[in-house]
């Protein structure tokens, strides 16, 4: 079985059902398929080994990645924020691919690879130009889908490698085909080069539902599409849903009467947002999805029942799960094990360790799976006695302080509760007494006074342990970001290193 089979299926089904809206053109199924076919045609006929997207999301990010999928050839959606250097020594390792979006720029970066380059548009109306049917050629069991090249912050990215098994499993085991109904609408605006976004295309299109594609976030201008197409869904990280938020209390009129359902994960989500969020969508269900690269997306899930459950309770141990990534998938295994590898019980911290057949664990340099198939995520976390699974950061994110181990997130969480801060950041900072200690990076609320160091202090002893209790403390405009949301620590410890 081929990812393609999710298109087909829906082209056939409902053949005049909109697929897509994007950039006010209205795709239909069968307009999608066919010109994934034309696609498949062109990119089969390269000789290319790869297929890469260099671009914003648009029209040519679905037609590029069934397209591929039909031709037998890896989809490998490049990071277009990548300075030139890191840019170019990706489109190195994939030469030659058939690539699509910023020609001049992979030209003059990669101009030995023998690229075949078409800017997005040309690339759509090459696909649609091919009358004929594609005639799908015998493909292997286990090909791979999509190689999708990790963020390296100490060495090259990693080219992670989903094979259409990975991802047909993945899908089949979380979402029922055609079970939405004509009028549902997905909005989707994450970065065609993250799992999120593969994930919300395959998902919706197997659900049949429209996909909305915001090529570039902006709140004002997802406002406007949300209102305009009726959304009834939405994936957002945390970062987007912040300024959402922001903008709405500001004044933004935008009529969002038709959402049922917000989606949400990529970086941690501070509790007091998702609270100012269900304040302000009373009606719509939340949903927390953690997943890596590596396992296809989404393995663990905080659903809308178990949001409303914690919001409302006055069990300390029930609300703080407002903060946890929800419990495992059914189709997924998940431990908590310790630096020598044993599995821990409730309630300790340690390594996430996960197994199940959308887990892919591979990458093109080599495999990361032990011997049983279990996958070391390098994400820190717990779980609860109900088996609710808690985040605390990645593995290598934890500050040993004089042998003890702490969690960044424990000491953000009691920042956060600050009336004045409006972010926070722990890492750890170089000690001459304990090896690491704490340091501190806030980013102050508008029109709010600074706290003081001793304030700080103050307030971190009081909830926590002195051991909490930062030695240096920095204040920000804005704490750093990617754009999916994800806290770049290391350049906050990069203000700690003199």
């Amino acid at each position: 079985m081929n990812i393609s089979l999710f298109l087909q299926m829906a082209a056939d089904a409902e053949p005049d059902r909109i697929a897509l809206v994007c950039s006010g053109r209205r795709w239909s199924y069968s307009e999608l398929w066919q010109a994934a076919q034309g696609a498949a045609t062109n990119i089969a006929q390269s000789g290319c080994q790869f297929v890469a997207l260099l671009d914003e999301s648009s029209e040519a990010t679905p037609i590029a990645l069934f397209g591929a999928a039909l031709a037998g050839v890896p989809y490998v959606p490049l990071n277009y924020r990548l300075a030139d250097a890191d840019l170019a020594a990706l489109l190195s390792r994939i030469a030659p691919a058939y690539a699509i979006g910023d020609v001049e720029r992979i030209q003059r970066l990669n101009p030995d690879g023998h690229h075949a380059c078409l800017k997005r548009a040309d690339f759509v109306s090459a696909a649609e130009a091919v009358a004929e049917p594609f005639v799908e050629p015998e493909q292997e069991d286990g090909g791979i889908a999509a190689q999708i090249f990790t963020s390296g912050t100490t060495s090259a990215p990693k080219a992670a490698l989903l094979k259409h098994a990975n991802l047909l499993s993945y899908i089949l085991g979380t979402v029922e085909f055609g079970s939405a109904s004509p009028e549902e609408a997905s909005l989707v605006c994450v970065p065609p080069y993250h799992i999120a976004g593969i994930a919300a295309l395959l998902s919706s299109i197997y659900a049949m539902r429209k996909i909305l594609l915001l090529p570039a976030f902006d709140p004002d201008s997802w406002l406007t599409l949300a209102s305009e197409e009726r959304a009834s869904n939405a994936f957002v990280v945390p970062t987007m849903l912040s300024r959402i938020i922001a903008r709405m209390e500001e004044g933004a009129k935008a009529d969002l009467s038709s959402l049922q359902a917000i989606a949400y994960g990529g970086g941690p989500m501070p509790v007091v947002v998702i609270e100012q969020a269900m304040r302000l969508f009373p009606k719509c269900g939340f949903t927390n999805a953690y997943g890596l690269t590596e396992t296809s997306s989404t393995i663990a899930l905080l659903g809308p029942e178990d949001h409303r459950t914690a919001y409302a309770s006055t069990d300390p141990a029930v609300r703080a799960r407002l903060g946890s990534v929800g419990r495992p998938l059914p189709t997924i295994e998940l431990e908590i094990r310790d630096e020598e590898g044993k599995r821990l019980p409730a309630g300790e911290r340690g390594e996430i360790y996960v197994r199940g057949e959308q887990v892919s664990g591979e990458y093109r340099e080599r495999s990361a799976l032990d011997s049983a198939g279990w996958f070391p995520t390098r994400d820190a976390g717990w779980l609860d006695e109900e088996g609710f699974l808690f985040l605390a950061g990645r593995a290598d994110d934890v500050i040993v302080r004089g042998g003890e181990n702490i969690s960044p997130g424990e000491i953000e969480d009691v920042l956060l509760t600050h009336p004045s801060i409006a972010d926070a950041a722990a890492v750890a900072v170089p000690s001459t007494e304990w090896g690491e200690a704490v340091g501190i990076a806030i980013a102050i609320k508008p029109d709010c006074a600074t706290p003081s160091d001793s304030e700080l202090r103050g307030l971190i002893k009081d909830r926590l342990r002195s051991s909490r209790v930062p030695e240096r403390i920095a204040v920000l405009n804005a704490l750093p970001y990617n754009e999916m949301g994800k806290l770049l620590r290391r350049e906050i410890r990069k203000l700690f290193s003199n």
